[in-house]
C-alpha cells in the first residue's frame, strides 16, 4: 500500500494566450475571469487582498507562505477583499498565529474567492513581465469538471479593466473610522511609542 495519498487537479487557470496551468483548488468552490497580475511582497497577504487598487483581478503571489497566519479583522484594508482570485505555490496550512480568528481557506470561501495551489508562480510572474498583462480565468470544482469551450467563450467576453468603473464598486458608503491596532501597546505604562 502506497504511503502518498495522490490528489486529483480539481483547479485550473487558464489564460487568454491558450495556456492552461492545472493545479489544487482551496478557498471558496467558484470561478472567475479577471486580469492576471503578481505580487512579490513576503508578508501582508491578507492585506493584498484587501486593497481595493486589486479589483478586478487575479493575484499570483510568489511568496511560498501565503495563508500560514491564517486571517483576523485587524488586518483587513477595507470591509471586504476585491480580488477574484489567488495563485499560490504551495498548499495552504493550518494557520499558526496568536492573531488568527480564521483561516484563510475559510475566510476565502466566506468572500466567495476562489485559489489555486500546484503552480509554478515565478514562471508565471515572468510570463506576465515578459508578456504583459493577461486576461485569465481561474476555476476551482470539486469534481474537476471543466468545459473548455465555456471557459474560452467567458475569457473573450471578459472587456478588461481599461473602461471599467472600479471606483464604484470598491469605495465605501459611508465614512469609516479605524481601530488602533496597537491600542493594548499604547495604554501600556512599560511601552513608550516613538
Amino acid at each position: 500500500m502506497p504511503n502518498t495519498l495522490k490528489r486529483q487537479n480539481n483547479a485550473l487557470l487558464v489564460l487568454d494566450s491558450g495556456a492552461i496551468f492545472y493545479g489544487y483548488g482551496f478557498g471558496a468552490e467558484n470561478e472567475s475571469v479577471g486580469e492576471l497580475c503578481f505580487n512579490t511582497s513576503m508578508t501582508g497577504y491578507q492585506e493584498i487582498l484587501t486593497d481595493p487598487s486589486y479589483a478586478g483581478q487575479i493575484i499570483n503571489f510568489t511568496f511560498p507562505h501565503i495563508g500560514n497566519v491564517g486571517t483576523n479583522p485587524i488586518d483587513m484594508e477595507t470591509g471586504k477583499p476585491s480580488v477574484l482570485g489567488l495563485i499560490t505555490r504551495n498548499q495552504i496550512t493550518e494557520p499558526s498565529n496568536w492573531r488568527n480568528t480564521q483561516s484563510f481557506s475559510e475566510w476565502l470561501k466566506k468572500y466567495k474567492i476562489p485559489g489555486i495551489s500546484g503552480i509554478d508562480t515565478r514562471a508565471l510572474t515572468r510570463k506576465i513581465r515578459d508578456e504583459g498583462a493577461k486576461t485569465a480565468l481561474l476555476s476551482y470544482k470539486k469534481n474537476a469538471d471543466f468545459n473548455f469551450e465555456t471557459i474560452k467563450n467567458k475569457i473573450a467576453a471578459w472587456p478588461g479593466l481599461k473602461d471599467m468603473d472600479l471606483a464604484k464598486t470598491v469605495t465605501c458608503s459611508a465614512t469609516t473610522s479605524g481601530r488602533a491596532v496597537f491600542t493594548d501597546l499604547i495604554s501600556s505604562k512599560s511601552y513608550r511609542l516613538v
